[in-house]
């Protein structure tokens, strides 16, 4: 029977390295009392935050230095927590760093009012005096842009306050995702029992025996139909949350707010559903191709993630994709490629998936921690491509915090989601040139397709579900899970138009939860759109491209995230890199179905 490990059964080596934080419990400890000690240091400077140049760099130098600190202990705990959700331990930690992070917010939920009190010409008397302030300028450009959103000292402190109340849906659902469900064993070809789990219902959606994906299938979108409720409560509270918030900050809708943090305009949205909508075809192109390959008269909802080739894939251990992953980014410079390569060694990277483990991947880490990335690895190429995504988030931090000071290292994701994906697709083109393996290179470009069909389209079609569940909220209807299914169900069936929708798909939302994270996942959309016009730019440009996109990364948040690919090459706000995205998409589908013979 085919098991998911205990942590302590996976070596060392396969573990992130943790300890390069705190050595131990204790040492973190003593971290998290002591910068909570220092938080109300900061509340000594209400009222005065601008009352001369000298005291506004003190206070925020005060305010960096507390917050470097605040984000380090909690980056610890909830790194830890990811480990095992089951722990407890952990789990408390990550419970006391929340309640840190939100009085730490509190504290300092004054400054930007009071920034706000001053106007263009006091900022810049204010740099005349203290030139040390000139480090801060696009800071307080963005609070003054702000203004008109940002409510007075008393409001904006209780709204800090009620920071861990308004994300309590997200951890709900997490809790109840990743600890408290378990999903059934079925049984596999050879008679193997095989546990479904989170990390690797993916995977076992692609196992050549249609009968096996159809029983994993079912019995996993059973299960979740058990907690239909608990989740529908989960999302509906996360949707009103985004609403009253937004209406708080004085918008007119939640995806306002959320757009107008990193300053993107709400067309960029729009022009990308409505982009993507008109090239509906190629994704129907594809789901035609996969059920001319599989030869089935209709395809079901439990081949939509099946290989064309018709087969599993090779194994790609995580020391070949580690290897394969260095050597395609070359095309970024010999420096980058040599960072990458050293921090695999120095255990960045959280490896194997193992009991209780938080599902999927992501990068982390902070201004004063090398990065970290939690895997799921499962020795298949997709788990290659998720390797190299997670990868480019970690070298746009470790660009970004050796080039910017600690106020500009956080930079906004509708940038992030782009250096992910160059990652990709360099690695895309270096395994279609370069190895030698023919079964390998037909997977590779599979799994492309794949990454178009489930981030450009999917992400798109999810941004598109996002989007109408708000407009429920605030047109004051009612967010149940029918509604939910309703919604959900119809645009599976616009976006998958040639294939048989059945009603279990429909409660797909409920396995997602980026849903608790306002309109976030339209940027996976959009900056997979930036990076392939970033590759082909330098592709054709060679280093010079190289180095304008090395310099974007490099800019963190020192400008907004438009600004930032404008210096890469990019324009988001028109249509043309979500167009060419789509249409190298349908040049790739026509070179599969050469290779394949199909159509």
């Amino acid at each position: 029977m085919s098991s998911v490990p205990e942590r302590d059964e996976i070596d060392r080596v396969y573990k992130w390295n943790l300890e390069r934080i705190y050595e131990s419990e204790e040492e973190w400890e003593e971290a998290f009392e002591a910068v909570e000690g220092r938080i109300d240091g900061i509340r000594d400077y209400e009222g005065r935050a601008t009352e001369s140049p000298e005291t506004l760099l003190e206070l925020l130098e005060l305010v960096e230095s507390v917050m470097r600190e605040v984000s380090t202990v909690a980056s610890y705990a909830r790194l830890r927590s990811s480990e095992d959700t089951r722990d407890q331990e952990y789990q408390a930690l990550s419970a006391r760093t929340e309640s840190l992070v939100a009085d730490a917010r509190s504290a300092s939920s004054f400054l930007e009012p009071e920034l706000q009190e001053l106007d263009e010409e006091d900022v810049a008397a204010f740099v005349d005096e203290a030139p040390a302030l000139s480090a801060y300028e696009h800071y307080f450009d963005d609070a003054l842009r702000m203004k008109p959103h940002t409510r007075s000292a008393e409001v904006e402190e209780l709204l800090a306050d009620l920071s861990e109340v308004t994300g309590a849906s997200s951890d709900v659902y997490s809790m109840l995702a990743n600890a408290d469900m378990t999903f059934p064993t079925v049984e596999n070809p050879d008679g193997e029992g095989v546990e479904i789990t989170q990390g690797n219902f993916t995977k076992l959606q692609k196992h050549p025996d249609r009968g096996f994906r159809k029983s994993v299938y079912e019995a996993f979108y059973d299960e979740w139909a058990d907690v239909r409720n608990a989740v529908g409560a989960a999302l509906k509270n996360s949707v009103k949350a985004d609403v009253k918030l937004a209406r708080a900050r004085n918008y007119d809708t939640a995806r306002e707010a959320a757009l107008d943090g990193p300053n993107v305009p709400v067309a960029v949205y729009d022009t990308l559903l409505d982009t993507v909508r008109d090239n509906l075809s190629h994704l129907h192109r594809h789901a035609e191709l996969k059920r001319e390959a599989l030869g089935v008269d209709e395809l079901r909802m439990w081949d939509v993630y099946t290989s064309l080739t018709g087969d599993e894939g090779p194994e790609v251990t995580y020391e070949e994709a580690t290897e394969y992953i260095v050597e395609a980014v070359a095309p970024l410079g010999e420096a980058y490629q040599e960072r990458m390569a050293d921090g695999l060694d120095r255990r960045w990277v959280d490896v194997y998936e193992n009991r209780g483990k938080r599902s999927g991947a992501f990068s982390a880490g902070t201004y004063d921690t090398q990065p970290y990335i939690l895997m799921n690895y499962q020795d298949d190429v997709a788990s290659m491509f998720t390797l190299a995504h997670e990868l480019g988030h970690s070298m746009h931090s470790l660009l970004t915090n050796e080039s910017q000071p600690w106020h500009y290292s956080s930079y906004d994701i509708f940038v992030a989601e782009v250096a992910s994906t160059v990652n990709e697709t360099l690695l895309t083109h270096y395994l279609l040139a370069n190895a030698a393996d023919d079964e390998l290179r037909r997977h590779v470009l599979d799994e492309y397709l794949e990454r178009f069909r489930s981030t450009l389209y999917r992400q798109t079609m999810f941004a598109d579900f996002e989007l109408r569940i708000h407009e429920v909220a605030e047109d004051g209807g009612a967010l149940t899970p029918d509604a939910f299914d309703e919604i959900y169900g119809g645009l599976k069936e616009e976006f998958y138009e040639p294939a048989d929708v059945d009603d279990r798909i429909a409660r797909e939302w409920m396995r997602i939860p980026h849903f608790y994270y306002s309109y976030y996942v339209y940027q996976y959309s959009t900056g997979v759109s930036a990076a392939v016009a970033i590759v082909e730019r330098i592709r054709e440009e060679g280093k010079d491209a190289a180095e304008a996109y090395r310099e974007a990364l490099r800019m963190g948040g020192s400008a907004y995230p438009i600004d930032v690919l404008e210096t890469a090459g990019v324009d988001m706000t028109a249509p043309e890199p979500v167009d060419d995205a789509l249409s190298v998409y349908g040049e790739y589908l026509d070179e599969m179905a050469g290779l394949l013979d199909l159509d």
